[in-house]
């Protein structure tokens, strides 16, 4: 359906595919971030509220309302941080209230909690600050990780960072002195997953979107110039071609581990837009900037192998040891993906958030998955994305 509809038009498009994964952000190369983009959105689509009703369990007018209740904690947030200061404890969606929560350590004054609360937060009380368990994170990611060690990442609503550990692992001797040595390093806790995480490229399929050597993976976002996405699909230099086989243009950039992601440019009769495709499970989504959504937000992801499937942001700012290496700033969600949906595109709302990076788990029993965000890819090559 997808390459009928763009042969008939006679297009060549390179489309984003995305909906919630992830992980941090890297400062523009002149220490200025990217613009987010505007904030403005379209009502829901009857496709998108659908698929919130599918993945998430909710009624329609749930769905609506989460919507909307997510774009207001999102635009909010970054006044609220500004507001708690060194006091902040992080932030994050609740799903029960519907408003934004801002964490706040015990030294808070009264007036710190009165202009957080003029946001429309509301606010919790915790025992370490951001900038604590930052830096317990840090500590972390200096040590070598055993395969057995999954991943790490703050938790703003326990106050500690939590580091997971695949099934089974728990009791290998290597996974016991990381742990040892990781919760000398500050406030930690371990939770056991049952599967450890990796990457989602796969060999060559007819049909999918773009291919480089034997693998295939998905297009992120468009940007002026190309699209980005997941770094461990290419290396740079490597030729790309397009869903019909056509080529496209080559990795102009890439990373990974350390980072997952990537930029490719277009050219010989492809072009860019700022869509995000559907698969016929929603209309394809316009993308109208590229502001975070908090924890606890819904998001959606597009793949070449899984389609659209959509979930909620459980982390911001996990590190991921893949058995390649560990990669850092990713955003952890509940959204299903699977081989070939590498690269893809997260989206909440109308506004990108990341690529695809890895997982665990699949789209009949479900997992977990890890996005890039884009910000930190525009930020890094000074690249523009590509909006509506």
């Amino acid at each position: 359906m997808r390459r009928t509809r763009f042969a008939r038009a006679g297009l060549a498009v390179l489309l984003m595919l995305g909906a919630g994964l992830g992980a941090g952000t890297l400062p523009a190369a002149a220490g200025d971030s990217p613009s987010p983009g505007r904030s403005d959105a379209a009502p829901a689509s009857a496709g998108l509220l659908a698929a919130m009703q599918r993945d998430l369990h909710l009624t329609k007018d749930q769905a609506t309302a989460r919507l909307a209740a997510e774009q207001g904690a999102t635009a909010a947030e970054p006044t609220a941080r500004r507001a708690a200061g060194t006091s902040y404890g992080g932030s994050w969606f609740d799903t029960t209230d519907g408003a934004l929560t801002v964490a706040v350590t015990r030294d808070a004054s009264a007036s710190t909690l009165r202009a957080i609360r003029a946001t429309g937060a509301t606010v919790r009380t915790v025992t370490h600050s951001a900038r604590q368990l930052a830096a317990t994170q840090a500590r972390l990611d200096k040590l070598s990780a055993p395969s057995g060690v999954s991943s790490w990442h703050v938790d703003a609503k326990a106050s500690t960072v939590v580091v997971s550990v695949a099934g089974g692992k728990l009791r290998d001797n290597d996974v016991q002195k990381f742990l040892a040595r990781a919760r000398q390093a500050g406030p930690v806790t371990v939770e056991v997953l049952p599967g450890a995480p990796k990457t989602l490229a796969a060999g060559t399929v007819g049909g999918d979107p773009y291919y480089t050597g034997n693998v295939r993976c998905s297009i992120g976002f468009s940007v002026y110039g190309g699209f980005v996405t997941a770094g461990h699909c290419g290396q740079p230099g490597a030729g790309v071609s397009g869903w019909d086989g056509s080529y496209i243009g080559n990795f102009q950039g890439s990373s990974f581990p350390d980072n997952d992601y990537a930029w490719v440019n277009v050219g010989s009769g492809w072009w860019t837009v700022p869509v995000v495709l559907g698969w016929g499970t929603v209309p394809d989504q316009l993308v109208r900037g590229s502001n975070v959504a908090p924890v606890g937000a819904s998001i959606c992801r597009s793949g070449s192998t899984t389609h659209w499937h959509c979930g909620t942001v459980l982390a911001l700012n996990e590190t991921v040891n893949y058995s390649q290496g560990a990669v850092h700033q990713l955003t952890k969600t509940n959204v299903c993906a699977e081989p070939g949906d590498s690269g893809g595109s997260f989206i909440s709302g109308d506004q990108a958030q990341g690529v695809t990076s890895g997982g665990w788990g699949n789209c009949g029993s479900g997992g977990e998955t890890w996005f890039q965000p884009v910000n930190e890819i525009l930020g890094r090559y000074g690249l523009t994305l590509h909006t509506a």
